[in-house]
């Protein structure tokens, strides 16, 4: 092959890559799991309480979350899967009886939302001390705090709770992935996404939620001796029709909170991975309950 040919082929795939780089960028505005300023105004228009956001500097790293309801009340506070934002729990804030009981916070996990969105992190660790802050201001007056985490925002939480036990009253671990010998292998296909000339061509909030996945199982194993320290109540709401979670989490997590004050596993046979969404009530029932 000659020279000129060479670099006719080079000059397509630079413009391939282009066309791909930019079409990318369009996707990454399309799946960023968050919604607009003017989407989060439309969906509460008519409504008294309006959620407000907030940014705190954690680290060098900017955290932003959302909260809603009286400063008095109990707190929901809501951690999101991988992808996701805060938003997945914006219908939750809609609920005038639920504001009744609690005021509510939701955060975006770092990497996500408005958390320095495609910029995911490995370590749960990290994770966990990037949200303490928040938790801990709104701990500050000696209120109720239960921590609600959604698919990998389970492991989030339940960190916190081996963590900061003095920060945490329950844990309500919806679809979470929390054993590390129920993880799917899919290093496969995330090794390459990991690398730069594919990476970039990926929506900002998958870019992130690969780059936690990836390290997933190994950060679970790191908590496997921890899991005795969890005093707390647990609440596990587990579908078993989930395809991203495996079910038996829920077996898992019944096997190692040895020392939990009480443990209590929701199933539904004909639920999927989606709770929040698709039955959102079971998450509400068990913080009205717990109030």
């Amino acid at each position: 092959m000659n020279q000129t040919k060479m670099l006719k082929i080079g000059k397509r795939l630079l413009i391939a890559y282009i066309i791909l780089f930019i079409f990318s960028q369009i996707l990454s505005s399309c799946f960023s799991f968050r919604m607009s300023q003017q989407e989060i105004d439309k969906a509460f228009i008519g409504f008294k309480q309006k959620p407000i956001q907030r940014q705190i500097e954690v680290q060098g790293r900017k955290m932003n979350f959302a909260e809603i309801g009286n400063d008095s009340l109990p707190v929901a506070f809501f951690v999101h899967g991988s992808p996701g934002s805060w938003t997945a729990f914006i219908d939750f804030m809609k609920d005038t009886v639920l504001l009744k009981k609690v005021k509510m916070v939701s955060v975006d996990r770092i990497g996500f939302g408005a958390s320095e969105l495609g910029e995911g992190e490995k370590s749960l660790q990290t994770q966990v001390e990037l949200l303490k802050p928040i938790v801990a201001y709104e701990k500050r007056f000696g209120k109720k705090i239960i921590l609600i985490g959604h698919s990998l925002g389970g492991p989030v939480i339940a960190k916190m709770a081996m963590e900061y036990p003095e920060l945490i009253d329950k844990l309500i671990i919806v679809a979470g992935s929390i054993a590390p010998d129920l993880e799917p292998n899919e290093k496969w296909f995330r090794i390459p996404m990991a690398f730069t000339p594919i990476r970039v061509l990926i929506p900002a909030s998958f870019r992130a939620s690969n780059d936690e996945i990836l390290f997933l199982k190994p950060e679970l194993e790191k908590m496997l001796p921890l899991w005795k320290n969890i005093r707390q109540p647990v609440i596990v709401i587990q579908g078993g029709k989930d395809m991203l979670v495996n079910p038996k989490n829920a077996d898992f997590a019944k096997k190692m909170l040895v020392n939990s004050a009480k443990v209590e596993i929701v199933r539904v046979d004909t639920m999927n991975h989606f709770v929040p969404w698709s039955h959102p009530f079971l998450i509400k029932k068990v913080i009205s309950d717990e109030l």
